[in-house]
């Protein structure tokens, strides 16, 4: 935008924001101290009030006697405190698109950068999925700004430091990357700046996910999710007390958090507001969970089909009766049942959920056994794994082991016990070989050991030591 006459700059940013092709987009073309000056702004993020008041202000400008760049005009007739003087065109459109006021005066090079916005936001509230009895209700929302201004209200310090990115050609998606300074492992910050720095997509619509997928290692056969996230504030503001990093991203109410470990999931927020006691023992009832879940059903199905070996003590697993349907068939029509059902419920509307509730206990209650197509065993030990796998947060962990359960499944159904130890093998080395995000590794602080870092993890310790 240098060198450039005022027509010709005010019509390529007319052509560059859609202005007359876009009903959103407000332009007002103003004669501050005699010179012609234009402004744009998207409609649905301006702020009026602020807006009104520093026009008047500036059709109140006599002349530019004294004035001889833009800070000098910003340093005068700009109270706003977020304005800055941006040369680079496309820049200036960006932050447009992201709800800035762009104004450009006639003899000068550039334009003034204003953030007058106001975002149409949804209240603070508690998410569903990180419920907790006592401590705060809040959590993440759409906003970015709103979501910093949660977590410096916890963390209070000046070590505090909210980095920012912009990623995506088209989006232009605002990133922040958020560290104690100090307590921040250096070397995995470099890292992830470096893998921030290479994306190279024209879009990032979906926000999060979409940034996890280009930083994240081409596993695409390994189930088990690279990246921890959180919507509440004070579970990031406690992982970035540990030294753990926060990304955080606009238009998303989750944040991740790295690095992230397979022994991190055994977590939950809820560990941290009861006694240490209670907290170490829910945080073991979770890892025995997340075992039998996966675990639990294909044992039950190898023990029955080779009833020849089975224990008297453990006779009672058996089917009595006739079978019209295999078991294997049985556990993994079950297995895509649930899955269906959660899938509708996601679509079903509230006034409709009672009939929904209705037709799944149909499917899944006394007409399916009376039919033949299932067994009641199937659908006690297929019932337990449905409900145990809402004990842990992550929703990614919980299908990572329903993968791994049905492969399971069926090696057995190929193998027998040759082929359970086949399929525990393939998981472990999953496992073992799954590629974090960024960090020391998938099983640390297994491989590479370290004891003390293990200990914390297999058990809840007081607060007040872990802050010494």
């Amino acid at each position: 935008m240098r060198g450039m006459d005022f027509a010709h700059c005010a019509a390529e940013l007319d052509a560059l924001l859609g202005d007359g092709r876009s009903f959103d987009m407000t332009s007002r073309v103003l004669r501050i101290g005699g010179r012609r000056a234009k402004l744009w702004v998207v409609n649905g993020y301006a702020d009026d009030a602020v807006l009104e008041r520093m026009i008047a202000v500036w059709l109140a400008v006599p002349d530019f006697r004294g004035i001889g760049s833009l800070q000098d005009f910003l340093e005068r007739y700009v109270s706003i405190a977020d304005v800055t003087v941006e040369t680079d065109r496309c820049r200036a459109v960006t932050a447009v698109f992201a709800g800035k006021t762009l104004l450009l005066i006639e003899g000068f090079d550039g334009v003034v950068l204003l953030d007058a916005k106001q975002f149409p936001l949804r209240a603070v509230e508690e998410p569903d999925s990180s419920r907790v009895l006592r401590g705060s209700h809040d959590g993440f929302g759409e906003s970015l700004m709103r979501n910093a201004a949660l977590l410096r209200r916890r963390v209070r310090s000046s070590a505090l430091t909210l980095e920012p990115h912009q990623v995506g050609g088209r989006t232009g998606l605002d990133v922040a990357v958020c560290y104690m300074e100090g307590l921040a492992d250096e070397a995995l910050l470099a890292e992830l700046r470096t893998k921030l720095a290479a994306i190279d997509v024209r879009s990032l619509s979906m926000s999060q996910e979409s940034v996890a997928e280009c930083l994240s290692p081409r596993q695409w056969y390994n189930p088990f999710p690279k990246i921890r996230y959180t919507e509440r504030p004070d579970v990031a503001a406690s992982c970035l007390m540990e030294g753990n990093v926060l990304l955080m991203m606009d238009n998303s109410s989750s944040a991740m958090i790295l690095p992230t470990t397979v022994f991190s999931f055994a977590e939950e927020v809820n560990d941290y507001y009861f006694p240490p006691l209670i907290g170490s023992y829910l945080r073991l009832i979770r890892l025995a969970v997340l075992t039998m879940t996966l675990f639990i059903t294909p044992m039950w199905y190898l023990l029955v089909n080779d009833p020849v070996h089975l224990p008297d003590a453990l006779r009672f697993l058996l089917v009595e009766g006739d079978i019209a349907v295999p078991l294997i068939l049985q556990l993994l029509l079950v297995e895509f049942i649930i899955d269906i059902l959660k899938l509708a419920s996601l679509n079903t509307p509230n006034a409709l959920s009672n009939s929904f509730s209705m037709l799944g206990a149909l499917i899944l209650g006394d007409f399916a056994v009376r039919s033949r197509w299932l067994v009641p065993e199937v659908l006690v030990y297929m019932a337990f794994v449905a409900v145990a796998n809402y004990a842990q947060h992550s929703y990614e962990m919980g299908y990572a082991c329903k993968l791994c359960r049905i492969g399971l499944l069926l090696l057995i159904w190929l193998l027998g016990w040759w082929g359970f130890g086949l399929g525990v093998a393939c998981i472990l080395l999953l496992v073992a070989t799954t590629r974090p995000l960024v960090g020391r590794g998938y099983l640390y602080p297994l491989l590479p050991f370290d004891g003390h870092a293990l200990w914390a993890l297999l058990h809840r310790r007081p607060i007040s030591r872990e802050n010494t």
